[in-house]
């Protein structure tokens, strides 16, 4: 590569508009500066230490970029909007330009470093607008921005409201899970049916610890993925919150289900009547590509105290109702219960084979029954940690 081809490609990706953004990428910023710097080792450096960062391929890392840029194209084509000529064709112009400066060898920059060692990375030729063209074709599985590589996200502690991807996601599948079956086929139909555009109900897992009813909504939303679902946790805490991440949501061609684990709520939370408006379908609090899926370990949600039946309310039985009737705002309440004998041991004896512990399988079972009589409970997660013990 020339020193005049180098400035050529510079100028080139400094009249990006549509993907304007990506200069902003320590890779691309990297690049430009070698370009125009005489100092060029030290950006060089920092240009393959970000490919280093994306694993290593710079044609894999610009790829990446590019399909997770959130631009105006993208965003209109989601929404089925007009997109002006001048912007298809800037389109066009800007993946050819993108195309080249992903298919650069170390050895195009070696002359240009003189004798210094050139740290090496791999590429390949490719042709983005095509890529893309594709990628954009099935849009309504694939996102755009935050939401077009992982599939869990949730909102940010920090002030500034944000959501954000959980890098390390839990990946369980819904062929990894013993018993139960009945319950975990509804919540798959309903949120098959939710991805296919046909009614969809917001779900309320309810039941005893330990049974599997968060993992059920993860393995969902893993299976379902290349598909178009996306899972946003949020706290009880965060329930506030609930409009913004609405709002952020609106108007994606992705499905989005809002998972809260673990709900309850007091008789005067004031949370309370955030979660009722979006399951009620308020405008303000519901996004029409979203549904809730809650789990609890109450059926009704609501924690009740004696004392509540006998307040000061002079409309009492009817605030009581209010509070115990939120649990059927949920469309569809599926019960996880406590496992019998059988259905226990079933379920450590495939966790056993799973994990290649070869036992005896009476004494299997008797050391389980053992273990879940001192844990005081049966549940699949009393049987895995059962296995546990013995890895």
């Amino acid at each position: 590569m020339s020193n005049h081809t180098v400035t050529t490609l510079c100028r080139r990706l400094q009249a990006l508009c549509v993907f304007r953004e990506l200069l902003d990428t320590p890779m691309l910023r990297a690049f430009l500066e070698f370009a125009k710097t005489t100092e060029r080792i030290d950006a060089y450096s920092r240009f393959v230490y970000a490919i280093y960062q994306g694993g290593g391929n710079l044609t894999a890392c610009v790829r990446k970029l590019v399909f997770e840029n959130e631009n105006v194209y993208v965003t209109a084509l989601a929404k089925d909007a007009s997109i002006d000529p001048n912007v298809m064709a800037s389109v066009d112009r800007e993946l050819e330009t993108l195309s080249e400066f992903a298919a650069l060898k170390p050895s195009d920059f070696a002359a240009l470093l003189g004798e210094t060692p050139v740290a090496g990375f791999s590429s390949e030729s490719v042709d983005l607008r095509t890529a893309y063209a594709a990628r954009v074709a099935e849009i309504h599985k694939h996102g755009y921005g935050i939401f077009a590589t992982s599939g869990m996200f949730r909102l940010s502690d920090v002030e500034e409201r944000k959501i954000e991807p959980i890098v390390s996601y839990d990946p369980v599948t819904l062929d990894s899970f013993i018993g139960y079956h009945e319950e975990r086929e509804r919540v798959l139909s309903n949120t098959r049916a939710f991805v296919e555009g046909r009614p969809a109900a917001n779900v309320l897992l309810y039941g005893d610890a330990g049974t599997g009813k968060s993992s059920t909504v993860k393995a969902v939303a893993n299976h379902l993925f290349e598909e178009g679902i996306r899972l946003i946790e949020i706290r009880k805490d965060q329930m506030k919150q609930l409009p913004f991440v609405m709002e952020q949501i609106s108007g994606n061609p992705l499905k989005f289900i809002i998972f809260i684990d673990d709900l309850s709520f007091n008789r005067n939370d004031d949370t309370f009547s955030m979660l009722k408006a979006a399951l009620e379908g308020s405008a303000l609090a519901k996004a029409k590509n979203a549904v809730i899926y809650a789990t609890s370990n109450r059926r009704h949600i609501v924690r009740e105290c004696f004392d509540d039946r006998e307040g000061s309310d002079v409309h009492r039985n009817d605030t009581m109702q209010e509070l115990l009737s939120l649990s059927a705002r949920f469309g569809l309440s599926i019960q996880f219960g406590k496992p019998d004998k059988k259905l226990y041991l079933e379920i450590v004896r495939e966790l056993a084979k799973q994990k290649n512990i070869t036992v005896d399988t009476e004494k299997l079972e008797i050391d389980a029954e053992a273990f879940a009589l001192r844990r005081g409970h049966r549940s699949a997660r009393c049987a895995e940690q059962f296995i546990d013990s013995l890895l």
